[in-house]
C-alpha cells in the first residue's frame, strides 16, 4: 500500500512512518501543506494522511483543493478536533475519514485497511438515471440539465449503495458494514453527518428529500 502522510510533528511523523513500514507499507512523509498537494497530484497513493494543522496549508485547505480539481483517492484527516461540526466540517472538505489524536497504531492501520478493502461487486453501468437526475459512476457526479455537482468519494458510496437499493431501508449497520467496513471504528453519527451534506448538494437540484429518514432504523431512496 502507497501511503502520503503529511504531519508537521516531528516525533509523531516519524513514528508513524516507521510502524506504516513495519508493516510493509510504501510511505512518504511530507511536514507542510502544500508539499502534500503536489505530492498528492504527482504520485498515486492508495491513502493521503492529512493533519489537520500544518504550516503553508491546512489539511482541510489541502483535502478541499484536491477533491475541487477531482482527487478521488482515499483521504483519512487526523485531528485534535472531536467536535461534531469539525467532524461535518472533514468531511464536507472532501475528508473519507478522520482520526482523533491520540490514537493507537492498530486503529490507524484498520481504518486504512478500510478505506483500500476492494469490492468486487459486479461491473455496474456507468450512469444512473433517476427521473431529471444522472448520476455518473465514473466522476462520481450527480448531473441535472448542464449542471454538475462532484461527491466525494463517501458520499458517492452512500448514494450508490442507497440507489441500487432504491425504495428499500437500508439499516445504518448494513451502511457502515458495506462502506466503512466492520473494522473500522465509525459511528452511526458519521453515517447522518455524510448524509446531510448529500441533502446538501440534493438541495441544488430542489431534491434534498430524495433521501429518506427511516427513525430508529436507517435511510432509503424514494424516487
Amino acid at each position: 500500500m502507497n501511503i502520503l502522510l503529511a504531519e508537521d510533528d516531528l516525533q509523531l511523523g516519524e513514528l508513524l512512518g516507521f510502524m506504516l513500514e513495519k508493516v510493509d507499507y510504501k510511505v512518504d512523509w511530507v511536514m507542510e501543506g502544500e508539499d502534500a498537494y503536489q505530492y498528492a497530484q504527482a504520485s498515486h497513493y492508495d491513502v493521503v494522511i492529512l493533519d489537520w494543522m500544518m504550516p503553508n496549508g491546512d489539511g482541510i485547505s489541502v483535502c478541499r483543493k484536491l477533491r475541487r480539481e477531482g482527487y478521488s483517492n482515499a483521504i483519512l484527516m487526523l485531528t485534535a478536533k472531536d467536535a461534531v461540526e469539525d467532524r461535518i466540517n472533514g468531511l464536507d472538505a472532501g475528508a473519507d475519514d478522520y482520526l482523533i489524536k491520540p490514537f493507537e497504531i492498530e486503529e490507524l492501520l484498520a481504518r486504512l485497511r478500510a478505506l483500500t478493502r476492494r469490492n468486487y461487486a459486479p461491473i455496474l453501468e456507468e450512469q444512473i438515471s433517476l427521473q431529471d437526475l444522472i448520476i455518473n459512476r465514473t466522476s462520481q457526479s450527480i448531473i441535472q440539465g448542464k449542471e454538475e455537482i462532484q461527491l466525494s468519494p463517501r458520499e458517492f458510496q452512500l448514494l450508490d449503495l442507497l440507489v441500487q437499493n432504491k425504495g428499500q431501508v437500508l439499516p445504518r449497520e448494513l451502511i457502515l458494514d458495506r462502506i466503512w467496513g466492520l473494522d473500522a471504528d465509525v459511528s452511526t453519527k458519521t453515517i447522518d453527518a455524510t448524509i446531510k451534506l448529500l441533502r446538501k448538494k440534493l438541495n441544488i437540484f430542489g431534491r434534498h428529500d430524495m433521501l429518506q429518514s427511516i427513525r430508529g432504523v436507517g435511510y432509503k431512496v424514494e424516487i
